[in-house]
């Protein structure tokens, strides 16, 4: 296959959903992963055309979503502050802090700006000594590398007046809080493609052995998430419980060497708040003693803010497969993309904003 419709092919699709209802003999419960996998499922109704009583549980795996309340109210903080050069990806804009959000900031004069990549904001740094310039540094393993570049970069021109505020999450810490959970329903995983083409999949593998639960590294075309699925459900239908690779096009075990050096050069594991979800022990990245000088939260001072939720948003279980989206009683009403209450119905990666944007209601969501 080379090209991106071969991914999306409707014969394909209809032989893999045959095979998967042959092969199904159980009502399986499935996690997936990532917040871009959510959407192609529900998007092209893929969770709605599986096999009896089998379901999809969409997962945390949104980094906009999980960014915690209080980094996001640190960062209005110090955009807030005068000569500052805020810098950001546009999904950040609109998620809601305690009282506002980045982009109802910047229409009150704040200078906060969309950027496509990090070292967008170290070159502006660069040619602008006289601001203080933030980036937001966000997201799981997949964004690490191009921020730790970034930091090496500035740090290498000498720059003192670029800064990151850090809020990085990683993937296995998540998905052991969830497999440790009483409560938890998920018998297998989709684990994320864009992540494993950074990680690899060993760390998953001691997972896999230990909870004895089937993990396929997946892409995010219908034909790969229906692939992904097929495979996870011939690993429980025959007790098996390894880790598999359907994303073979992008994905190696060993993932990509050179960029993991950069996040180990730059970062360190730390304990992480996920927002909805709580703290989770060696789950995030900080900045490593080394780049310290180069955290914003330091720089400005942020500390002791008081982070509060909005009552009616129940997006942390949302986020952990607990709730669908339409359980909640503001959502696509007081909670829609235009005026949301939580950070799944921003993110072009949240379940809520896939839900909504696929048109899905109470009467016709998934259970």
């Amino acid at each position: 296959m080379k090209y991106l419709d071969e991914y999306r092919d409707p014969a394909l699709a209809r032989h893999l959903l045959d095979e998967l209802r042959e092969t199904a003999t159980h009502p399986w419960r499935i996690m997936e992963v990532c917040g871009g996998q959510t959407h192609t499922l529900v998007r092209q109704g893929i969770d709605e055309l599986l096999p009896a009583r089998m379901r999809m549980i969409h997962g945390p795996g949104c980094p906009v979503c999980v960014t915690p309340l209080e980094t996001l109210d640190r960062a209005m903080a110090i955009a807030a502050r005068p000569g500052v050069v805020f810098t950001s990806f546009g999904d950040m804009l609109r998620v809601p802090g305690t009282d506002t959000d980045l982009l109802s900031l910047r229409a009150r004069g704040a200078d906060v700006r969309v950027v496509y990549t990090p070292m967008d904001a170290v070159r502006m740094a660069a040619g602008h000594p006289e601001h203080e310039v933030v980036f937001l540094a966000v997201g799981f393993e997949t964004t690490a590398p191009a921020n730790a570049m970034a930091v090496l970069h500035a740090a290498r021109l000498g720059l003192r007046n670029f800064s990151v505020l850090v809020s990085h999450v990683l993937v296995p810490p998540a998905l052991t809080a969830l497999l440790e959970d009483p409560d938890c329903e998920v018998e297998a995983f989709l684990a994320a493609g864009h992540v494993c083409a950074v990680m690899g999949w060993r760390e998953y593998e001691p997972i896999a052995d230990r909870y004895r639960v089937p993990i396929v590294v997946t892409g995010f075309e219908p034909l790969d998430l229906l692939e992904g699925i097929l495979m996870a459900v011939r690993q429980l239908e025959w007790g098996r419980h390894e880790v598999e690779n359907q994303y073979v096009r992008a994905v190696r075990r060993s993932g990509n060497t050179r960029a993991q050096d950069a996040v180990r050069r730059v970062f360190r594991v730390t304990d992480r708040a996920w927002r909805g979800i709580g703290a989770l022990p060696a789950s995030g990245l900080e900045l490593a003693e080394e780049y310290e000088r180069f955290d914003a939260a330091r720089r400005f001072d942020v500390a002791g803010l008081r982070p509060a939720e909005d009552p009616e948003c129940i997006a942390g279980a949302v986020l952990t497969g607990a709730r669908l989206p339409t359980d909640c009683t503001a959502y696509g009403s007081r909670c829609t993309p235009r005026h949301p209450l939580g950070a799944p119905m921003v993110s072009s990666e949240g379940t809520c904003a896939a839900f909504h944007a696929a048109g899905r209601t109470p009467a016709r969501s998934t259970t």
